[in-house]
């Protein structure tokens, strides 16, 4: 009997390579080869023999598109970061680090998709009926509809779609699928790339959405081969820190949306619960007015919403002067202390400077660039700023503040939330502003200091 052949497949990329090597060729990554066999000519022929299903070609043009509506999962948040739903017959993979609440949160989703008459498949890998229905019992009364399955083999979880008409299926987790014709241990390159290639072809045919659960990685990359993000329709990201209580739903890939939108949620005792004013629980409570702290207008997607950005300047005493932020781009804030040191004239080089945005929300809008700015000039002068006063506005390295988008949105949600001055860029077309605000216009950044004190 022949010997069976086998190569080294990278568990990143999915590069293969004839014999073992240290570092990855396609992704230049170290020790990520692992051993697979390779099946002969005849199991892959059957296998493919197996899942094919005979389709015509027909014209683009007679496909009908606006029969098929969107499967509203009840979960707001989600349903804004999808746009508006979920689309039949789609893969959504949702990624996150352990402990986030991605199982919570597909328990959510089944929850609400089963209360509106809909049956759904929830395939546990990872835990048994029994832990699944512990933590299902602190998000209210189980619907009847909602059926689990704690099944890791691919063909019987196929079977079970074939025995019953369901509306949605949910996998926990996609690292835990195994296919039996396929070398490999579950979690492998190939291991995953058939088992969701299977799901895939079922889910296609037969409209059938897909949730996807998956692990990342040390560096937060979804764990497994890269292959797998462009085999779904969906990539989402769930982030969250675990000194605060909230946790941010990104859309990384969305073939049926777009992926500047962002979902909140905060963590509770009974759930996560969608943030739908964020704006209202990222601002402190008004107390007595301290130094450092500045409230920006920032936008993810089309959602403004008011966070507060705080900084603290002190002299450094252990020689080399420390620049920390939280939640910020430690690149750009020190691009804004050279900004501040050049073009304005304030000496922070000997200085430490700390920054972070409250409520532990990583927001990269650079029209954050003018609070930040500001936070840090009353910080080091210990002057406080107004609590009525935001800024909206990036910074240029010349030292010009530069016009940012959707600055009526902003002006609107500023007022809304009771703010009675707002600094914008003087490049900027002003639109019309709501009563009660004052918009005032700051060409340059060396101009901030006489506006606000």
């Amino acid at each position: 009997m022949a010997k069976q052949r086998s190569h080294y497949v990278c568990s990143d990329c999915g590069t293969t390579t004839s014999q073992w090597v240290g570092k990855c060729p396609g992704c230049k990554k170290w020790n990520t080869l692992s051993e697979e066999l390779i099946p002969d000519s005849g199991k892959r022929a059957h296998r493919h023999q197996s899942n094919s299903t005979s389709s015509k070609a027909k014209p683009l043009a007679t496909v009908e598109v606006s029969t098929i509506p969107r499967l509203i999962t009840g979960e707001t948040e989600l349903d804004r970061v999808l746009g508006s739903g979920v689309v039949p017959g789609s893969l959504i993979l949702l990624g996150g680090e352990p402990g986030v609440g991605k199982s919570t949160l597909m328990l959510q989703v089944a929850f609400s998709v089963s209360a509106t008459g809909h049956k759904i498949l929830y395939v546990s890998g990872e835990e048994s009926p029994e832990q699944v229905r512990m933590r299902a019992s602190r998000l209210g009364e189980v619907p009847e509809s909602l059926m689990i399955l704690p099944e890791t083999r691919v063909p019987l979880i196929l079977q079970a779609l074939e025995e019953d008409e369901y509306s949605l299926l949910v996998v926990d987790s996609v690292q835990t699928l195994d296919t039996p014709t396929i070398d490999g241990v579950p979690g492998s390159v190939s291991q995953i790339r058939e088992s969701v290639a299977s799901i895939t072809s079922v889910a296609k045919t037969r409209g059938l959405p897909v949730f996807l659960v998956g692990h990342i990685t040390k560096e937060g990359s979804i764990a497994g081969p890269k292959i797998l993000e462009h085999m779904v329709d969906v990539v989402l990201q769930f982030e969250g820190d675990w000194n605060h209580a909230f946790r941010l739903l990104r859309a990384a890939k969305n073939r049926f949306g777009t992926t500047s939108e962002l979902g909140i949620y905060e963590m509770l005792s009974g759930g996560l619960k969608a943030v739908e004013n964020p704006s209202d629980v990222l601002l402190t409570e008004a107390g007595e007015p301290s130094s450092g702290s500045a409230i920006a207008v920032s936008l993810e997607g089309a959602r403004p919403m008011l966070v507060e950005v705080q900084a603290l300047v002190s002299t450094a005493v252990y020689g080399t002067p420390q620049r920390s932020g939280t939640t910020f781009d430690l690149r750009r804030l020190n691009m804004l202390l050279a900004v501040l040191e050049k073009r304005c004239g304030f000496k922070l080089g000997s200085f430490d400077v700390f920054l972070n945005m409250a409520g532990g929300m990583k927001i990269v809008d650079p029209a954050n660039d003018l609070a930040v700015v500001a936070a840090i000039l009353s910080s080091s002068l210990d002057l406080p700023l107004d609590r009525d006063v935001c800024f909206a506005g990036e910074v240029g390295l010349s030292g010009e503040i530069r016009p940012v988008p959707r600055l009526e949105a902003r002006m609107a949600e500023a007022s809304r939330l009771g703010m009675k001055r707002m600094l914008v860029s003087g490049h900027s077309k002003l639109p019309k502003s709501p009563k009660g605000l004052e918009v005032i216009s700051v060409k340059r950044v060396s101009e901030v200091h006489s506006k606000i004190f």
